[in-house]
């Protein structure tokens, strides 16, 4: 019984973090939205700057959080403040599908 209870309590939990984590974006509108960051990022996520990272096969999770961390203040780089702030949430989730669909190059 008190195993039964304690694995209910994990999948409830687990299951609450899943739902919270971000929203699934629409790769096709994530690229059309990145021909903004391909001057530093490259259109295919690889940087064409040494000071710009790679974006191509990051996960979705991290893209989102780096973007929302830019546009909140809480990430600094004055370039990609700038151009996070301009995003909405969808745009966000869109980009974050796109980068994370090109994989690992």
């Amino acid at each position: 019984m008190r195993i039964a209870c304690l694995a209910a309590m994990l999948a409830g939990v687990l299951a609450t973090v899943s739902h919270t984590s971000f929203a699934a974006g629409d790769v096709k509108a994530g690229r059309a939205k990145a021909t903004a960051c391909a001057a530093c990022h490259g259109i295919d996520g690889m940087s064409k700057l040494p000071e710009a990272p790679n974006l191509a096969g990051q996960t979705e999770e991290y893209l989102v959080k780096a973007l929302n961390d830019f546009r909140s203040g809480e990430r600094k780089n004055e370039m990609m403040s700038m151009m996070a702030k301009t995003l909405s949430d969808a745009d966000v989730a869109n980009l974050a599908a796109y980068y994370h669909s090109l994989g690992k190059q």
